[in-house]
């Protein structure tokens, strides 16, 4: 992935330090069990992978606490990728049909590669769908969660956003799609215009090309701490941010996007540790105009 912001340390660097130490589950973002198995998952772990119903609790916890031993997130130890978050957005059935159509799309910070899993279920070609995580540990157990090591048609590639000399290199100018899920607001502002500068350089340079995602948001957009993430800092957007950040991009990058969101309220165990009153989620959606 591409220069590094400065006096930052590359993202794998500051995640592969965060990934060491001991282990507590004595935090707010761990949760011994899921209160319940969203009902989109357990269908794709019965369906697609062929998991007997009675077993998909078990098996989820098992493969989770392996996780857990990789590197502590709040998504891991909160289940949050049992979200399944792209069929949530409203531009789930557009994304879908372009990929049955032959375009590209990769699932940036892919984690167990959930998102890769819902789309070849829903119908998409295997090979028109990519993933890319900093830890390849996380690719590795994705195999484990969904049983499809030999099955799956599908590529993932390990690497740095920061990093030009990584293997995502391979992916530029090649996607017609990005989904960024809980991406972006890994870094302060500056980490996230650089990132976002990485990810425009992975899209084809044409019309239309489209990244969507989510993440953590605010009303009162600003850079928060936050210590598990890899940069120790957040920045929280709203809209008008975010589109500020993007038009900032589009102007350095000679680009013109159109970019557009709302927030949601936070659900299940983010609410235990984020600020209650103003932190949300956004969902965005960037295209890029010409």
């Amino acid at each position: 992935m591409a220069a590094q912001p400065q006096d930052k340390p590359l993202q794998q660097d500051a995640a592969r330090d965060l990934a060491v130490g001991p282990r507590s589950k004595d935090v707010p973002w761990y949760e011994a069990s899921p209160t319940q198995i969203p009902s989109a998952a357990r269908r794709l772990l019965e369906t697609y992978s062929h998991i007997p119903a009675e077993d998909v609790t078990a098996h989820v916890i098992a493969v989770r606490e392996r996780a857990w031993e990789v590197c502590p997130y709040p998504c891991i130890g909160g289940f949050r990728f049992l979200d399944l978050s792209m069929a949530q957005t409203a531009e789930y059935p557009e994304i879908l049909a372009r990929l049955k159509e032959g375009e590209t799309l990769l699932d940036m910070a892919c984690c167990f590669g959930q998102e890769v899993r819902k789309l070849v279920a829903d119908g998409a070609p295997a090979g028109n769908v990519w993933g890319s995580d900093l830890m390849g540990e996380f690719v590795e157990l994705g195999y484990d969660l969904f049983l499809d090591r030999e099955t799956l048609g599908s590529r993932f590639v390990v690497g740095d956003v920061f990093d030009q000399g990584s293997d995502l290199g391979q992916l530029r100018g090649k996607m017609d799609m990005v989904y960024a899920g809980s991406f972006f607001h890994l870094f302060g502002w500056e980490g996230q215009v650089q990132a976002s500068k990485e990810v425009v350089r992975l899209l084809k340079p044409k019309k239309g090309s489209m990244i969507v995602g989510r993440q953590v948001g605010s009303t009162n957009p600003s850079v928060k701490e936050h210590k598990t993430n890899p940069t120790g800092e957040m920045y929280r957007h709203n809209v008008e941010s975010l589109q500020k950040q993007w038009r900032e991009i589009g102007e350095a990058m000679g680009v013109r996007f159109t970019v557009t969101g709302y927030l949601t309220e936070l659900e299940g165990s983010h609410r235990k540790f984020h600020d209650p009153d103003d932190t949300k989620r956004i969902w965005f959606k960037v295209v890029r105009e010409e």
